[in-house]
């Protein structure tokens, strides 16, 4: 069992003094923790963005992609040892921007991992641009006149493309966040966990107090998160009230169990010297 200060590493943190990254990060070990998970057990994904130096500030295996292909590499990891805990950690702009295309296919097909989406509405990394879910009318270095498309919403298309485990959490609410993560690392299939983590350099909208003023938890109003078109009708609510907790969940069959001869085992496992791939190659020819 891993403990908060077996998951610490000597690498100095250089993100904001205030960023929501460092609840992410906490949240995460401390989920860690609670699930008695050995540190060889974990692996993490990460891509381009200020989120992706999670990889080097929790120490358990870990591999830092490029951008937008955190879920590629996640996929990878996972159909390859089923035996390991994969853990993909994106922006919103690595991951619906750049990466849109693999998340709706990552979740439609169910792969069995978690994603961990922080989501700021802006590009931090590169001093403050607008990413897909910035603000109508956001102002920033690259959009002056504010942006102008409506901001995209991840957790409805989440939904109806058949997640089977979908959630929201807020970086600013730990102890919330902690019980989001266990339920996302536990769930057999594609969890997806979108947290809004406050930029607190770039992003002067979307502020700790603007979400403190406006979230609300779904366990407290007695939400169903069976019903996934109950889920939906929260998932659109966008205002003076945002929902954050589970909207939805379900067991279902993953993309793996589609491979009966592979299911369970690791590729690593699977011995290769008497197979004779010669006519495979001449049907291909």
């Amino acid at each position: 069992m891993a403990t908060l200060a077996d998951l610490k590493t000597p690498k100095r943190n250089t993100w904001c003094p205030g960023c929501g990254n460092f609840g992410i990060l906490m949240a995460f070990k401390k989920a860690l923790v609670q699930l008695d998970l050995d540190r060889d057990q974990v692996v993490l994904v990460s891509g381009i963005g200020c989120h992706g130096k999670m990889v080097n500030y929790v120490n358990v295996n870990g591999f830092h992609g490029i951008h937008g292909r955190v879920l590629p590499l996640a996929t990878g990891v996972e159909l390859a040892n089923p035996n390991l805990i994969v853990v993909g950690f994106a922006g919103d702009a690595d991951c619906y921007d750049e990466g849109w295309g693999h998340f709706s296919h990552a979740i439609r097909k169910n792969i069995n991992i978690t994603l961990i989406v922080h989501n700021n509405m802006v590009l931090g990394l590169t001093t403050g641009q607008a990413t897909a879910t910035s603000q109508r009318g956001f102002k920033t270095k690259s959009t002056p006149f504010g942006s102008i498309p409506p901001p995209l919403n991840p957790i409805a298309h989440a939904l109806v493309s058949n997640g089977t485990f979908v959630a929201r959490g807020y970086s600013g609410d730990m102890t919330h966040l902690t019980g989001l993560i266990v339920e996302a690392v536990k769930h057999r299939g594609f969890a997806f966990l979108d947290v809004f983590q406050p930029c607190v350099t770039f992003n002067y909208l979307n502020t700790h107090n603007w979400f403190k003023e406006k979230i609300y938890k779904l366990e407290e109003e007695g939400h169903d998160y069976t019903s996934r078109q109950k889920a939906l009708e929260k998932s659109l609510e966008w205002g003076d009230r945002i929902p954050i907790g589970i909207l939805y969940r379900e067991d279902k069959s993953t993309y793996r169990d589609g491979f009966p001869h592979v299911r369970g085992v690791s590729l690593t496992k699977i011995l290769t010297e008497d197979v004779d791939i010669n006519p495979l190659l001449e049907r291909m020819m």
